[in-house]
């Protein structure tokens, strides 16, 4: 058995990483192999080994199968910018094209369940006129969609639900990450939501003082994903 899921989020910084992490270690908890891959980081710091980013750190940390750091992030820049100014500066050519080869190695190892985790919303540029989310539509991957529950949320999230289905891609299901507990009217939100996203939800994360991928992983469930 081999699952492989693109995350993608209604924005930058509704915690994409955190539910990822969550889910690899809801997978690990039901006994399932586990890898990961963030094909493109910004905002990572530089290290006697190299740059290395946070987010991509905190999938190492979930993945069950001996990876290495630069297969699961093959792309990694300094600045806390958008990845295709931040590839610019750098002097990098950064294509979906280019981000193929890295990505299958890390499907080719055949994990039980995988997670390739995007950056930003789904429509982030590339250097070449293209965008990322032609990544997990070359792949061929069904998406998970973090919705980070927050004033705006609706629109955020159907409008992303709808540009992948329009890309040709199965949201198989979305995750209400509660990033502002004080929304007004959250209970009628999240309601909203499920009632707009043709997909199941898989958890609902509150907002967590220490959100471990354990704890996160107790907000989540991985019976509705095709595993």
């Amino acid at each position: 058995m081999t699952a492989a899921f693109f995350i993608a989020g209604t924005d930058t910084e509704v915690g994409k990483t955190t539910i990822a992490a969550g889910l690899l270690c809801a997978a690990r908890r039901q006994g399932l192999s586990t890898a990961a891959c963030k094909p493109v980081a910004s905002g990572s710091e530089a290290t006697p080994a190299g740059l290395r980013n946070s987010d991509a750190l905190a999938l190492l940390g979930q993945c069950s199968l001996p990876l290495t750091y630069d297969e699961v992030n093959p792309l990694a820049f300094a600045p806390a910018i958008a990845p295709h100014l931040a590839a610019r500066e750098a002097g990098v050519e950064l294509t979906a094209a280019a981000l193929l080869a890295p990505v299958r190695h890390v499907l080719e190892h055949g994990a039980d369940f995988t997670v390739v985790e995007g950056a930003g919303g789904w429509r982030v540029p590339l250097g070449d006129g293209g965008y990322l989310s032609d990544l997990p539509v070359a792949l061929g991957l069904p998406v998970i969609l973090v919705v980070g529950v927050r004033l705006g949320c609706i629109n955020h999230a159907v409008l992303s639900a709808e540009a992948i289905a329009r890309d040709g891609l199965q949201l198989v299901g979305w995750v209400a990450n509660i990033v502002d507990p004080g929304t007004s009217r959250l209970e009628e939100n999240l309601a909203t939501l499920t009632e707009l996203l043709a997909a199941p939800c898989l958890g609902r994360v509150p907002r967590l003082a220490d959100a471990s991928p354990e704890e996160v992983a107790e907000h989540l469930q991985l019976s509705h994903l095709p595993l």
